[in-house]
């Protein structure tokens, strides 16, 4: 009989090794359990991917059963170096004359470039749109980056810069916004000899001070370079005025940035924004393909590789598919002149992707906007059958989606599954490591057996020998 002749304790049994492999035959159910986990962790996977796709989907579809998207407008200028125009949700379509005569500006003063070095005072800065008059106190010997620094510090709705050319650097001084209310003055705070103060544009620092209602020498105050005005415009012969460049709501719902005077009148155009439009149907599209394509992934066999998608064999998944391309596919009863997807341009072909032909939707789009929009937006609370094709596939995005639908429902599912398996692998794990005890208990035991039974027989057989020998 052959013996086992790895080293053992007294016995020759390898205990470790017998017991390692006895472990590998019981443990044979564990890898068919982590095999499973690994299955149903690869589909809870997918169907958190297919959740995501719904949702792209369902968020694109909504787009294009919003009225706004269908009601939006794009403003055009004949000549956009004289204005720009950007359009709301609001504006309606039409054509305007805009002329500009005037921008609207910023008061600007600039210091004589005597006016440096300058003594100690305080200047005070009046806004003429009615703020609060900020005073900014200048020492003596100040130079006009610190003069600057300080005006600027101190937030009286001017703004410091300073200005160096041959003849010296000089202190210009802006109004923070355009328009004729924001012209300033800038004086001079002085003792009145009463005990209080007044203002003045002859004191130590009167080469910084400007008031247009007082008269001033050439050199002796700030000169005004540029006066504070309004813009001035006419739209289809009617005068309008702003403070700023921007004329929000002389045309209802657009925004017109007068950029140059014109010599004459520019045409404004609003119309049906069919572009952004365009964009919502393409994203449409993609989204809708791009869930398509990865359920058809998901959902395949190659004969070549016998291999097959995560969720091959799947009836939900297949359920799924065949519903969304059903809605694409279908053919509508809304009112207006087009019923299926395909007659403006988005043909579903048979792998169930859809093609959008560029063309035909922009002649649909320009020539029977409504009738696009019926197609996807129209919505019928009493015959839900009537819905657009948008309306039909939010809805439908919106109850795989909610709590209780069955994306949600189905990942719950594998998720409980995955929980399943847990439990039932460490239960297993548990139950293995009593089972390795045991089988070292039993074989340490028949280690020590066979160990006795050993030396018994090398016992007796000693003393054969020496019965033997001592017989001759």
């Amino acid at each position: 009989m052959a013996s086992i002749s790895s080293a053992g304790i007294g016995s020759g049994l390898d205990v470790s090794s017998i017991v390692s492999q006895l472990m590998t035959v019981e443990k044979a159910p564990l890898q068919q359990m982590q095999t499973a986990a690994t299955k149903i962790q690869n589909q809870l996977s997918a169907y958190g991917k297919i959740q995501s796709f719904v949702s792209t989907l369902r968020d694109a579809a909504a787009k294009l059963g919003n009225p706004t998207t269908w009601n939006s407008t794009a403003a055009t200028s004949a000549d956009s170096s004289v204005f720009t125009a950007s359009t709301d949700g609001t504006a309606q379509a039409g054509n305007y004359a805009l002329s500009v005569q005037q921008l609207a500006t910023a008061q600007t003063v600039a210091s004589p470039a005597s006016a440096f070095p300058v003594g100690a005072g305080v200047l005070r800065i009046q806004d003429g749109a009615g703020g609060l008059a900020v005073d900014v106190s200048i020492s003596a010997g100040d130079t006009p980056a610190q003069v600057r620094d300080k005006i600027n510090a101190a937030k009286a709705g001017v703004v410091a810069s300073v200005v160096t050319d041959a003849s010296g650097s000089r202190l210009l001084l802006r109004s923070a916004e355009t328009g004729a209310d924001h012209a300033f003055t800038v004086k001079e705070v002085v003792p009145d000899g009463l005990g209080g103060e007044t203002t003045s544009t002859t004191g130590d620092l009167a080469k910084l001070t400007y008031d247009p209602a007082l008269p001033a020498a050439a050199g002796v105050n700030m000169a005004l370079t540029q006066a504070a005005g309004n813009a001035k415009a006419t739209v289809n012969g009617l005068a309008v005025e702003s403070a700023t460049n921007l004329l929000s709501g002389v045309v209802e719902g657009v925004t017109i940035k007068l950029a140059k005077v014109s010599a004459s009148p520019v045409e404004l155009g609003v119309s049906n924004d069919t572009e952004s439009i365009k964009t919502a149907v393409q994203a449409f599209a993609d989204a809708y393909n791009q869930l398509n394509k990865y359920l058809s992934e998901q959902t395949a066999y190659d004969p070549t590789t016998k291999r097959a998608g995560t969720l091959q064999g799947d009836s939900g998944t297949n359920s799924l598919r065949y519903a969304m391309r059903g809605i694409v596919g279908g053919t509508g009863t809304m009112s207006g002149s087009y019923q299926r997807l395909a007659q403006i341009g988005l043909d579903v072909k048979k792998d169930g992707s859809m093609a959008v032909d560029a063309t035909k939707l922009g002649n649909a789009l320009g020539g029977k906007l409504a009738d696009v929009q019926a197609l996807f937006a129209t919505k019928d609370a009493a015959v839900p059958a009537n819905n657009g094709f948008a309306v039909q596939l939010q809805k439908w995005g919106d109850d795989l989606l909610k709590f209780d639908g069955a994306l949600t429902s189905r990942s719950d599912s594998l998720q409980s599954r995955v929980s399943d398996n847990t439990k039932k692998q460490d239960a297993f794990n548990d139950r293995m490591t009593q089972v390795e005890a045991r089988l070292k208990a039993q074989y340490s035991a028949l280690d020590t057996q066979m160990s006795r039974l050993n030396s018994l027989s090398s016992y007796v057989n000693q003393q054969v020998t020496t019965w033997n020998n001592s017989s001759e």
